[in-house]
């Protein structure tokens, strides 16, 4: 099976949620790894957003606080390599979907302007 996800979010939208809800936004959606990476990268953060949902997507199921139907916002980690790739890893509920479609590989494109970030995934 090979499957997509795509998913496009304004930069100014993730640094209004972050200006309102500040770490308690970043403890609930990244990992300690995530936030490590992007925290004073506001264009990386929102990428890495954008592709917790491009992932969901992928999965065939939404992004949710309490993964009843859906997986959790840290369930879907997305970390770089040594030079910077960005690498999926999946967790919890998204590890389990994943499992039941056969997906095992993930790649992940990640991109942004100043006002918009971007995040492609393919499985299979």
């Amino acid at each position: 099976m090979l499957t997509t996800g795509v998913d496009l979010i304004e930069i100014a939208r993730v640094e209004r949620i972050l200006a309102c809800y500040g770490d308690r936004f970043l403890e609930r959606v990244f990992t300690p790894a995530e936030v490590l990476y992007c925290r004073a990268r506001l264009p990386e953060l929102a990428a890495r957003f954008a592709a917790k949902e491009a992932v969901a997507k992928a999965l065939g199921v939404g992004v949710r606080m309490i993964a009843r139907d859906g997986v959790r916002w840290r369930d879907v980690e997305v970390t770089g390599d040594a030079r910077g790739k960005p690498l999926v890893r999946l967790h919890g509920r998204a590890a389990e979907r994943a499992g039941e479609l056969g997906l095992t590989e993930w790649a992940v494109s990640l991109s942004h302007t100043r006002e918009y970030a971007i995040a492609f995934v393919v499985a299979r």
